[in-house]
């Protein structure tokens, strides 16, 4: 990972009281299965990640609500902005702007390539 997070982490035990609303699709990086770690406080997942800072390609791309090229288009990121990878699924990426959205799915290859930093 490069450069410091712009959020902190969760310390000592989490756990969430009482009922909590599940954000729209396309805005929290959460999912049933996995959430960004800076979300661990508010919402439930059977895993949390620690993304790993990377950047868009040199293209511009639309992120997708679910790994399909069908599905439906979420926000739009820029040439070479940054971002956060938190899952790899196949030729598919979940990425996010961070921990407060917007998250969604891109291929692989319109991400920059990895600096191995």
């Amino acid at each position: 990972m490069t450069g410091p997070a712009s959020y902190s982490l969760p310390e000592g035990i989490v756990g969430l009281k009482g009922p909590v609303d599940r954000p729209a699709p396309g805005t929290l990086p959460l999912r049933g299965d996995l959430a960004h770690i800076a979300l661990a406080g508010r919402y439930l997942a059977a895993h949390y990640v620690i993304p790993q800072i990377r950047s868009i390609g040199s293209t511009g791309v639309v992120m997708k609500l679910a790994m399909r090229d069908d599905a439906d288009d979420g926000a739009s990121l820029d040439a070479g902005e940054p971002i956060e990878l938190l899952d790899v699924a196949g030729n598919w990426a979940w990425i996010t702007r961070g921990p407060d959205g917007p998250s969604g799915y891109v291929k692989l290859d319109t991400l920059a390539p990895d600096s191995g930093a």
